[in-house]
């Protein structure tokens, strides 16, 4: 290590360098060459691509293994290995998919809407009521939401920014696209989207990701940090909390734009309990559809902190 260099300055010189420009060169070549085939097809193309290449080369296959023989122990080794091959190849599909905007909002402008929340969220808007929708990375997320704003609705949204400087720029302008207004993660990131949803706008938030600031809610039967920020802004700007899911159908190609019942305003962390029983649910009726890749459960980091906290309620 150089004199005046830190340990966050290496960190943040090693983001940007010439790994990742060449793992976004090449991640834009696939893309360009995938939008130029027909929808069906670069579907197709993706899925096999992500599934055969990217996910066993990137720890994505692993990864699924481990979290599946995390919450599903007695589920036999090749039941994991046919779930873990439908989630890269729903990753893949997925991906292709988000980078088509207009693709997407042109085959969502006449998929029906359904659920048990769809009289609600249309009475909402037509009050002038502000909208917080949540979901996981289940099915296609974006789907419902380009459902809606194919009809003229307009739904901003908060977005994770990505490891990768290079691929964060086209991926933020894409998400962009898609409707506005967004925010990257982050404090200032949220304060924008509370604006603009106490101002009666609309927005939704994706919740199930690894955040150690969480508060432990069992999902599918083992704890995971969840942030209770969705929750929160809901009830401080009234705003109707709606879960829906993107649910892919068997052609691979079309969507269920499911919009369920309204979570009634309480106490955050119970409403989360429920968003992710709604999630829990879509995902024991199609495990293959849920993006396992992520890091949902770190036991290890979980148990040194619970330890942690043990430690300073004895100390207190």
């Amino acid at each position: 290590m150089t004199k005046g260099t830190t340990q966050t300055d290496s960190a943040e010189s090693s983001r940007g360098g010439m790994a990742d420009f060449l793992s976004d060169k090449a991640l834009r070549a696939m893309i360009r060459l995938a939008l130029l085939l027909p929808p069906a097809a670069r579907g197709s193309l993706m899925a096999t691509f992500i599934s055969r290449l990217v996910a066993p080369l990137a720890g994505y296959t692993q990864r699924t293994l481990t979290n599946l023989a995390h919450v599903w122990p007695e589920m036999p080794e090749p039941e994991r290995r046919r779930i873990a091959r439908e989630v890269a190849r729903n990753a893949g599909r997925t991906m292709i998919e988000n980078y088509d905007v207009p693709g997407l909002l042109a085959r969502m402008k006449d998929t029906p809407v359904t659920g048990a929340g769809v009289a609600a969220i249309e009475a909402a808007r037509a009050e002038g009521r502000a909208i917080l929708f949540v979901t996981g990375h289940y099915g296609n997320f974006e789907a419902p939401r380009a459902a809606l704003v194919a009809r003229g609705w307009r739904i901003g949204g908060l977005y994770r920014p990505m490891a990768n400087p290079f691929f964060n720029e086209h991926y933020a302008a894409n998400m962009h696209a898609l409707s506005d207004p967004v925010f990257e993660q982050g404090r200032r990131g949220t304060m924008g989207l509370l604006k603009h949803i106490r101002s009666g706008g609309m927005g939704v938030l994706l919740f199930d990701v690894y955040d150690s600031a969480g508060v432990p809610i069992d999902f599918l039967g083992q704890p995971a940090p969840t942030l209770t920020s969705a929750a929160e802004i809901a009830v401080k700007t009234g705003a109707l909390f709606v879960p829906f899911f993107g649910i892919r159908k068997p052609d691979g190609v079309n969507f269920d734009a499911v919009f369920e019942a309204p979570i009634p305003h309480g106490d955050p962390v119970e409403m989360m309990r429920e968003v992710t029983r709604r999630l829990e649910a879509r995902i024991e009726a199609d495990p293959g559809q849920w993006f396992w890749i992520h890091r949902r459960w770190k036991p290890k980091r979980q148990r040194k902190q619970a330890e942690k906290r043990a430690r300073q309620q004895g100390e207190a």
